[in-house]
């Protein structure tokens, strides 16, 4: 398990790993990684990058390849190249021209209630 803490960090095109990730602000990867990715930052998917596993974090932006669900607590970005095949939940979902996305997404802003029957005020009869 990799614990990377501190300001932004790169894994390049050349790395492979297999396992889960953590960390705390910035990661870009853009090689393989095998195994979920957890994290408090944002994480930024390069244009190699091929990701096999669930990602957690608090922003993503997708560049390149995820084979795998997607949950982040603010805002997730698939750029025009990127490929998803993997359901999302964010905050916040911008999705370019030209991005491929197979799944289901929920996009649930922070704040917004879910939709519930409110109850009809009774209105007089004339």
């Amino acid at each position: 398990m990799a614990d990377i803490s501190s300001g932004k960090n790169l894994l390049s095109a050349d790395v492979e790993i297999k396992g889960s990730i953590k960390f705390q602000n910035e990661l870009t990867i853009d090689g393989k990684v095998e195994g979920e990715i957890t994290s408090t930052g944002t994480l930024t998917v390069g244009e190699n990058a091929e990701i096999r596993g669930e990602i957690k974090t608090k922003s993503a932006t997708v560049l390149g390849k995820v084979h795998g669900n997607i949950t982040v607590e603010e805002r997730c970005e698939l750029k025009a190249r990127a490929v998803l095949h993997g359901d999302l939940k964010a905050a916040r979902l911008v999705i370019e021209e030209g991005a491929t996305f197979v799944g289901k997404s929920e996009v649930t802003p922070k704040g917004a209630a879910r939709p519930e029957a409110a109850p009809r005020a009774a209105v007089p009869a004339r």
